[in-house]
């Protein structure tokens, strides 16, 4: 038994000096330093007490050091468990608890490290900023820069990957070896990585399309990073030009169709740029087009699946759709109530199989049980189409569908009429409690620039293009719809707010 993930990763780049990550200060990491510095890393785990299967919690910002931390939790056989800096005291206390790590590392200034917050932890704590500095990278001095790599088999553990928690407590995604692997070599051959790519990787690690997509298809490829500590659009703009590819969320392409600077010329070096993690608008997709020449890839993935679908490399990518499965990936879409599989271009709900599934809920049997299939099939809870093409559209979530007065209402559907709409920006649709029809639909609407959409004239529209069960009972103005940190629209936050609407 070996350790396949850790030697196809980083093994086979021991002892190479070819420039693996790039940061804006000018510091080149090269392949064989990076392997060093995460075996001595995996050397002050072991020595710390940790074992294969412990879990290591981190709540680090974004660096080399933060990723050599990942290798050498591979190297270990320990299981990684990033998780958003931003998280406070309270919400890590959850976290804590149904993890149990046996170590945690942190920013220095992290409120785990206070005395006040001493009594979340059962564990040590370790410290490790941003700059590469604290306790954690102290301990690695005098460490061997060579470690044994750990015997690990395709259905261990490698990660615990919590979901966004957007409908209830945030469950952990159990990650193993053949998950993560069998995806980054189906991405590297179907979006034709080499190892003279040059990836802008602005993403955070502590979600799998920076840290198991990005991260992992450029180490499979023996690529170079341009490493960005965050998205920032005149860094973005300054880097394109040294860049190949750029892995991003639909928010880092509307910032740039924001700059001028967002040319032809500017991005004449590179080859692909990658959309992910939210839906991406169809207008924004052509907008780029029309600005660059270059057509966005836009996927479909999940924290529990990584990647399920991709639109072509090569041949159309069709704006407002996630393409087709990944090669020894199977999607069907089912009844939510029957679960049999519906007529193409039947909305149902997404459902998936292949290596790429995780191995179900951390120490949530029940929940395991229920969405993951006797037959190997994972309810994603999403709802979708398959279109005549064979291209897969995204409806929305399960939980998003609106019930009004004995009808199913697909946001989706609204939402893309309401976008097409003068003076709109960006649209979401809510159900939100009705005395009369059980749920209403409501449309919230942000406005372009200088813009005021006529709600009147909208409202007029509605009842040409749509049933009128699925007309909104209401349209309200906003500046903003709130995002979590991958740009994904928090409608339980929505309904939260507008939950006395009509009351």
């Amino acid at each position: 038994m070996t350790n396949a993930l850790y030697s196809e990763l980083f093994g086979v780049h021991s002892g190479q000096k070819s420039p693996f990550i790039f940061s804006p200060d000018g510091t080149i990491v090269t392949y064989e330093d990076f392997i060093k510095l995460g075996s001595r890393y995996a050397h002050v785990l072991n020595r710390l007490g940790l074992v294969p299967g412990d879990r290591l919690l981190v709540q680090i910002e974004k660096s080399p050091q933060a990723l050599a931390l990942y290798a050498a939790c591979i190297q270990t056989g320990i299981i990684f468990l990033p998780l958003n800096p931003a998280y406070a005291a309270e919400e890590l206390t959850y976290f804590v608890k149904d993890s149990e790590p046996s170590l945690v590392v942190c920013d220095a200034n992290s409120p785990l490290v206070h005395d006040s917050h001493a009594d979340l932890l059962d564990a040590r704590v370790e410290t490790l900023n941003q700059n590469g500095s604290g306790s954690l990278t102290a301990e690695t001095k005098g460490m061997p820069s060579r470690y044994q790599t750990v015997a690990r088999s395709s259905d261990d553990l490698v990660a615990l990957l919590y979901t966004s928690g957007t409908t209830g407590r945030p469950k952990g995604a159990m990650l193993t070896q053949e998950n993560l692997l069998s995806n980054a070599h189906v991405l590297k051959k179907l979006w034709a990585f080499e190892s003279s790519d040059v990836l802008l990787h602005a993403l955070p690690i502590f979600h799998s399309h920076g840290l198991f997509v990005a991260t992992n298809v450029t180490l499979l490829s023996g690529g170079l990073l341009i490493f960005l500590p965050k998205f920032d659009r005149e860094e973005i703009i300054k880097y394109i030009p040294m860049a190949t590819a750029m892995m991003g969320v639909p928010t880092f392409y509307t910032r740039l169709l924001n700059s001028p600077d967002l040319t032809k010329e500017l991005t004449r070096n590179m080859r692909l740029f990658v959309s992910g993690s939210a839906p991406l608008l169809a207008e924004t997709h052509k907008q780029f087009e029309q600005r660059t020449g270059h057509s966005i890839l836009e996927r479909y993935g999940l924290t529990e699946t990584s990647m399920n679908t991709s639109n072509p490399y090569s041949g159309e990518r069709r704006p407002g759709t996630v393409g087709f499965p990944l090669p020894g990936i199977e999607v069907k879409i089912t009844d939510t109530w029957t679960g049999q599989k519906v007529s193409p271009g039947e909305i149902g709900q997404i459902e998936i199989r292949g290596p790429n599934v995780c191995k179900g809920y951390w120490r949530r049997p029940n929940q395991t049980a229920k969405e993951f299939q006797p037959d190997g099939f994972f309810i994603t809870g999403d709802l979708g189409k398959v279109d005549s093409d064979g291209f897969l559209h995204i409806e929305g979530r399960n939980k998003d569908l609106i019930i009004s007065g004995g009808y199913n209402v697909y946001p989706k559907e609204i939402e893309l009429f309401l976008d097409r709409q003068p003076g709109v920006l960006e649209s979401v649709v809510i159900g939100v409690p009705h005395s009369d029809f059980g749920e209403a639909v409501v449309g919230l609407l942000v406005p372009n620039k200088n813009a005021n959409p006529d709600l009147s004239a909208i409202t007029s529209a509605a009842s040409v293009f749509l049933a009128r069960y699925k007309h909104p009972k209401k349209l309200l103005v906003v500046k903003a719809l709130p995002r979590n940190t991958m740009g994904k629209v928090q409608k339980n936050v929505l309904r939260a707010e507008y939950n006395k609407l009509f009351n």
